[in-house]
């Protein structure tokens, strides 16, 4: 599922109160800008914070490329900035990193890649994890098709 880039930025409220004062503050510019609009800006802002290593300004951009909001829509980009933030634990750029997989958008599609990725963001509990999750054993994507366990993660996610 592909979230709005002005919902995406929410993201930022969990990573601000974990990164030190310089970087919070370039947080706050690109959340500035992109509340109005200015995702160009945003992205500015966000890339040297996601090139330092910042897991939820990775997850941004890959956000960003995936819907092409403040730059040319480019899944291989998406697909990198994501994997660099699901690769250090963000659960929701590793449900997106599963999703992409699960598409086959910027990688060859491998459902059981998808179902990795899934797994990861759903043993934090994130709630499009569960519901991806559910949907590959609902249609037997990547795992064995099991009813039982599709409603189980249709329900945490509904939850």
């Amino acid at each position: 599922m592909k979230m709005p880039i002005a919902t995406v930025c929410l993201s930022l409220v969990v990573g601000v109160a974990s990164v030190g004062i310089g970087a919070a503050a370039d947080y706050q510019k690109g959340l500035d800008a992109a509340r109005k609009g200015d995702f160009a800006t945003a992205f500015r802002e966000w890339k040297p914070l996601a090139e330092q290593g910042d897991a939820v300004a990775q997850y941004i951009l890959g956000a960003m490329y995936d819907v092409g909001e403040g730059v040319v829509k480019d899944d291989r980009e998406a697909v990198r900035w994501y994997r660099l933030a699901a690769e250090q634990g963000f659960a929701r750029a590793q449900s997106n990193l599963g999703a992409m997989y699960d598409k086959g958008e910027g990688v060859i599609g491998d459902d059981r890649e998808a179902v990795k990725w899934f797994r990861l963001a759903v043993e934090q509990g994130n709630a499009d994890g569960q519901n991806n999750l559910g949907f590959m054993y609902d249609k037997g994507e990547g795992v064995i098709e099991d009813d039982r366990e599709a409603v189980r993660w249709y329900r945490l996610a509904a939850e």
